[in-house]
């Protein structure tokens, strides 16, 4: 799995803590940018041996490439990586880009999958978060979407905001997944002084859990199960590129500030536009020296994963998806003491207990149970896994 992360936007959202930059008066190093794009993935195409099964464009906003350089990307990957059992070709968008003749031309590049940020269907909750669409466009790009033949559409919604959601002129049937998000304050963003100096007035905790229990009943209601805390998909159709995340699958990130895993250690770009840009374009970086095996280079760092990372790791994200945590993944000399941290989330029901198999004639053993968290309990997930790390 690759995920390519795109450093841009048309401007800052007020909540955003990823790492990008806006777009100031048209101007930004977009052809600068891919050519270091490409030299990365030159660089590091042997960290990819087998068959990649999806592709990733993150961001920032990935639909403000235009599609010539979308396109010299594409070529790229199929240049470096065997992409021949592609599954899923996923790029984020913002509404007002989904212009019909740009959602044509992503087809003809293969995307086979759109993460379309609505966020609001408000439009004063549209522009406290200085989202750049409003709710009409956001809701004809779907339908431009459709038309133009893609019917895997995942759609981004924030909840936790001073207005509530109004779902009354929403089509449920134009896509296959959503996400739901909790409004969080990242220090920092425009979002963070607001709220500081009183101009921005959020809903207390105890509104946004009746806003997470209203927005899960509206959505199963509508033929949506959730499968991970922020995630609801129809059947089928749940997002391979992240299960694959929380199944802590290896991928290669591509890009400044994007991360990389290959099943113990973790390496990230810095991100830092113009020392990606300067780096991976100048003469003396195109050297095979640069791969994550090799000596830390300027443009990224790196960590090695000591046992006890690995383990709270996959506490961390198996507990947010609805399957849970699988006794028998965690090593032998844990299992004691992690079953014994675990009772109080049983016994409050935040978690449920059950047997991988039925079988009663072989017996149970601890290392065939697996734990999996209520909807009350995704609500705490990541509180629950901190409380359980070895």
């Amino acid at each position: 799995m690759i995920y390519l992360h795109v450093p841009f936007c048309h401007r800052k959202c007020t909540y955003c803590a990823f790492y990008s930059k806006p777009v100031v008066g048209g101007q930004w190093p977009v052809d600068s940018y891919v050519d270091a794009l490409l030299a990365e993935m030159e660089l590091r195409s042997g960290e990819q041996p087998h068959p990649i099964r999806t592709v990733y464009f993150g961001g920032g906003t990935p639909s403000i490439l235009p599609l010539k350089e979308l396109g010299r990307i594409v070529e790229a990957l199929h240049r470096c990586f065997d992409l021949s059992r592609i599954e899923e070709f996923t790029l984020e968008a913002n509404p007002e880009d989904l212009t019909p003749d740009y959602l044509s031309g992503l087809i003809a590049l293969g995307v086979n999958r759109l993460s379309i940020g609505i966020q609001s269907l408000d439009d004063e909750m549209l522009r406290l978060l200085n989202r750049r669409h409003t709710a009409r466009q956001a809701l004809d790009a779907l339908e431009n979407a459709r038309r133009a033949g893609f019917h895997n559409i995942s759609v981004d919604f924030i909840y936790g905001l001073p207005a509530d959601f109004q779902f009354s002129v929403f089509n449920f049937q134009l896509i296959t997944h959503l996400s739901a998000y909790a409004l969080t304050v990242e220090p920092g963003t425009a979002l963070d002084v607001q709220v500081r100096q009183g101009r921005v007035a959020l809903p207390d905790d105890e509104e946004v859990v009746r806003q997470y229990h209203a927005l899960r009943q509206q959505f199963e209601e509508a033929g949506f199960r959730q499968y991970e805390v922020s995630n609801y998909a129809r059947p089928g159709f749940e997002s391979k590129h992240n299960s694959r995340y929380w199944d802590r699958t290896p991928y290669l990130g591509l890009g400044p500030g994007a991360h990389s895993f290959d099943g113990r250690r973790r390496r990230w770009n810095l991100p830092d536009n113009q020392l990606y840009i300067s780096t991976l374009t100048s003469k003396t970086s195109l050297s095979s020296s640069t791969s994550l095996s090799s000596p830390p280079s300027p443009y990224f760092e790196e960590e090695t994963l000591t046992s006890a990372d690995a383990i709270n790791e996959l506490l961390l994200t198996s507990l947010r998806t609805v399957h849970g945590l699988s006794l028998s993944a965690i090593p032998q000399e844990y299992r004691d003491a992690l079953l014994e941290k675990i009772q109080p989330y049983l016994a409050c029901g935040w978690l449920t207990q059950a047997p991988k198999t039925q079988n009663s004639e072989i017996g149970i053993q601890h290392s065939e149970l697996f734990f999996r968290p209520t909807p009350e309990g995704l609500l705490h997930a990541d509180g629950m896994a901190a409380a359980l790390f070895v």
